[in-house]
């Protein structure tokens, strides 16, 4: 009974893991490659890489593909989710900024 529990919510973290990490890579995606470089953060292609990686992994372990039962969380889907995490609190706001217009007052722009 308490396996079962178990399993359930690693399943649970598996698939907020693979949403995280897709939600990840669907902003690199759509972010212009300049904005990385003016930033000063790693190049888009490594992390297009890196978090296509992230959503491979965590995607096989939200199917259950690397072990028994539905789920199974390894080391594979914690680097998913560090690698995801580190992208959304670091390198999202930064690249985020950029492109925004110049002309913002402090009401809207001009």
């Amino acid at each position: 009974m308490i396996s079962m529990g178990l399993d359930l919510i690693f399943w649970v973290l598996s698939i907020i893991a693979f949403g995280m990490s897709a939600w990840a890579l669907f902003h690199s995606v759509r972010t212009p490659a300049r904005a990385f470089a003016v930033t000063g953060k790693q190049t888009k292609k490594l992390w297009l890489i890196i978090l296509s990686l992230a959503t491979l992994f965590s995607f096989a372990s939200a199917v259950g593909y690397f072990g028994i039962g539905l789920g199974q969380l390894n080391f594979f889907a914690i680097a998913a989710v560090v690698a995801s995490g580190i992208y959304l609190a670091d390198v999202k706001p930064a690249v985020s900024e950029i492109g925004k217009g110049g002309n913002q007052g402090p009401y809207g722009p001009w």
